[in-house]
């Protein structure tokens, strides 16, 4: 999402929403629309290019320690 890096689902980490809002999901258990991240510098770029509204289809929030969660 972040750096256009494909790989397989076991390497990326998930981001999923609770509410309407971004968070990690190491163990993918959160329902809905996931997206994927390979690391933080990933998740820095998505939220850079403002590409985690795209890939859930609707408007988010990302807490401050967004980025750190993934690490």
């Amino acid at each position: 999402m972040g750096c256009g890096r494909i790989a397989p689902k076991a390497v990326l980490r998930r981001v999923a929403l609770a509410g309407d809002i971004a968070v990690a999901d190491p163990s993918p258990s959160l329902p809905g629309r996931g997206a994927y991240v390979c690391d933080a510098a990933c998740a820095e770029q998505a939220l850079q290019r403002r590409a985690l509204g795209r890939a859930f289809r609707r408007a988010v929030t990302v807490p401050a320690n967004f980025v750190e969660s993934i690490g």
